[in-house]
């Protein structure tokens, strides 16, 4: 579905990513590792068309690197950045509206669907998402993200910042994602939950990817853990 081919990206003269492949199959979770810093942030913004790239980013077999970031998302991805970007005086049904993407005739996600696996967001849908703690946001941000309805979702770290217990919702509302046939490449720092929802991983260092393999083998895999990932 995704295929990243020696993908280069730049900021002004910074040359950040050196060669990147990778690649995001149908209805598969797909986890993108590494320390801050490694380019894994700017691996998805340069697919998203927010950074300057070279090389080759294909989606559902099309060339998109070097669209405009509205085209991409119109070609079916959806991108939850790390900063979330919530228009905090429009209430939370407010602002899954402008996340929802008209015109399809039969979407997957409903309003409905996102109360459903976030009550607390029904709970407060005419509360302004500004009021909202930073994981009540960050639920926010996902389900307006799939109001687009996209066939593949970005998400740049996702549990950053939340109790155990948020965690733990956010790692079934990926899982779903996968029952309805959405892929995902998940930008993390926690090796847990990664581990455990994701079908490959890959390692990012210094601009490059230093390692690709599924969840057990990365495990296995001491060296590249401790040189890549530990702290």
């Amino acid at each position: 579905m995704l295929q990243l081919t020696d993908l280069h990206a730049f900021y002004g003269k910074s040359h950040i990513l050196h060669g990147v492949d990778l690649q995001v199959g149908e209805g598969e979770i797909v986890s993108l590792l590494g320390r801050n810093g490694s380019g894994r942030s700017t691996t998805v913004k340069t697919i998203m068309g927010l950074v300057r790239g070279q090389g080759s980013v294909r989606f559902k077999g099309k060339e998109i690197l070097g669209h405009p970031a509205f085209a991409i998302a119109h070609h079916g991805i959806g991108y939850v950045p790390e900063n979330r970007d919530i228009f905090p005086k429009l209430t939370v049904h407010q602002n899954l509206m402008l996340g929802e993407k008209r015109g399809k005739a039969t979407p997957r996600w409903s309003f409905d669907d996102m109360y459903g696996m976030f009550p607390r967001l029904g709970e407060r849908r005419n509360i302004e998402a500004g009021v909202m703690s930073g994981g009540e946001q960050q639920m926010l941000t996902l389900c307006r993200t799939l109001m687009g309805d996209p066939d593949l979702i970005m998400i740049d770290e996702p549990t950053e910042g939340l109790a155990p217990k948020i965690v733990e919702q956010v790692a079934l509302y990926l899982k779903e994602l996968q029952r309805r046939g959405v892929s995902v490449l998940l930008v993390e720092q926690k090796l847990t939950i990664a581990l455990e929802i994701s079908g490959r991983c890959y390692v990012m260092g210094h601009g490059s990817i230093v390692f690709e393999g599924t969840p057990s083998e990365l495990r296995a895999n001491d060296e590249v853990r401790r040189e890549w990932l530990e702290v």
